[in-house]
C-alpha cells in the first residue's frame, strides 16, 4: 500500500509541476508569436489566433533593432550599451566579494564578527535612499571628492560604481555562508603545507567555489540586465549610455499603443539573460544551496 500510495503522490506531483510549467511558459510563448505578427493583427486579434491562421513577419524585428520605419526603434545601440553595463556589473562584485567573503571566513582579525553582522545589515537598506546621494556624489562632489565628469568609455562609471555598490552586502554574505562551510582540515592541511593566502585563493578556494560564483553571478546579471530604476538615474537617459530597459519604457508610442515594438523589443531584452541562465544552470542549481549545510 505504501508503495502505491507513493507512485500516486509522485504521479500527482508530476501532474501539478507539468500545470504550473505550462502556465507559467504560456505568457512567453505568447509574446514569442506576437513579436512575428504583423501589427494590424497585433492590435485586433489576440495571440492564439496564430495557431489557426500564421500570418509572420520580421517587421518588428527590423524596425526595433535599426530603427526602420518611423525610425523609433534602434535598439541595437541599446543592446550594446546592456552589454557594457552589465558585464563589468557583475565581475567588479564578483572579484570584490570574493576577497572579502574569504577574509571573513578564514582569516582572523578584531571585529571579524561585528563586520559581517554589518555587510549582513546593509542588505535591508533600500537601494532608492541612496540614489539622491550618488547623483550629488556624482554631479556635484562631497568634501574632498570632486564631481565625477567621465567621458568615453568611463561614462558608465556612475552604473558601474552603483550597480557594485549596492550587490556587494549580498555577494558577500552569500560567498561568506558558502567559504565558511568549507573543509576547515583541507584548508589547515594547505596551510601547514606552506600555502599562502594567493595559493589558497586561486588552488583551493576557487575551484571549490565555483557554484556558490556562478549563482551570484547569474544573479546579478539578471538584476543589472533588467535594471531600470538605477539605469534611468543615472545613465542620462541618452542614447550613448543608456541600456535597453530605458529604451523599451519610452517604446510604447505617444498613445502608448505600439504593442508590435514592445513586443520584439521585449523578447530580444528577454533572449540574452536566458540564455545565460540555460546554459549555467546546472551549476546554478548547485549554488543555491550553496553554504546551506556546513561541514
Amino acid at each position: 500500500m505504501n508503495g502505491v500510495r507513493e507512485r500516486l503522490a509522485s504521479r500527482g506531483l508530476t501532474s501539478v509541476a507539468v500545470v504550473i510549467a505550462v502556465l507559467w511558459t504560456t505568457p512567453t510563448l505568447g509574446l514569442l508569436l506576437s513579436s512575428f505578427r504583423p501589427e494590424t493583427e497585433i492590435k485586433t486579434t489576440g495571440w492564439w489566433t496564430v495557431l489557426g491562421a500564421p500570418h509572420l513577419t520580421l517587421d518588428n524585428y527590423r524596425e526595433v533593432l535599426s530603427g526602420g520605419g518611423n525610425g523609433s526603434g534602434r535598439l541595437a545601440e541599446h543592446f550594446v550599451n546592456s552589454v557594457v553595463i552589465t558585464l563589468p556589473s557583475v565581475l567588479f562584485p564578483l572579484v570584490l566579494a570574493f576577497l572579502a567573503a574569504y577574509a571573513l571566513a578564514w582569516i582572523d582579525f578584531r571585529g571579524r564578527d561585528a563586520l559581517v553582522v554589518g555587510v549582513f545589515a546593509l542588505q535591508i537598506v533600500p537601494l532608492q535612499m541612496a540614489l539622491v546621494p550618488l547623483l550629488k556624489l556624482f554631479s556635484q562632489g562631497w568634501l574632498f571628492l570632486p564631481a565625477w565628469q567621465l567621458t568615453g568609455p568611463a561614462r558608465f562609471g556612475h552604473l558601474w560604481f552603483a550597480h557594485t555598490a549596492f550587490a556587494l552586502p549580498f555577494a558577500v554574505f552569500l560567498l561568506h555562508n558558502f567559504l565558511a562551510g568549507l573543509p576547515r582540515d583541507l584548508i589547515e592541511a594547505a596551510r601547514v603545507d606552506g600555502a599562502s593566502h594567493a595559493t589558497l585563493l586561486l588552488r583551493i578556494v576557487l575551484p571549490l567555489a565555483r557554484p556558490a560564483l556562478v549563482t551570484f553571478a547569474v544573479i546579478q546579471f539578471l538584476w543589472v540586465w533588467n535594471d531600470l530604476l538605477v539605469a534611468l538615474t543615472l545613465s542620462g537617459g541618452t542614447a550613448e549610455t543608456a541600456p535597453m530597459t530605458v529604451r523599451l519604457a519610452t517604446m510604447t508610442g505617444t498613445y502608448g499603443n505600439e504593442w508590435q515594438r514592445l513586443t520584439a523589443g521585449a523578447f530580444v531584452a528577454a533572449s540574452v539573460p536566458l540564455l545565460v541562465f540555460l546554459s549555467l544552470r546546472k551549476h546554478f542549481a548547485r549554488g543555491l544551496l550553496a553554504g546551506s549545510v556546513k561541514g
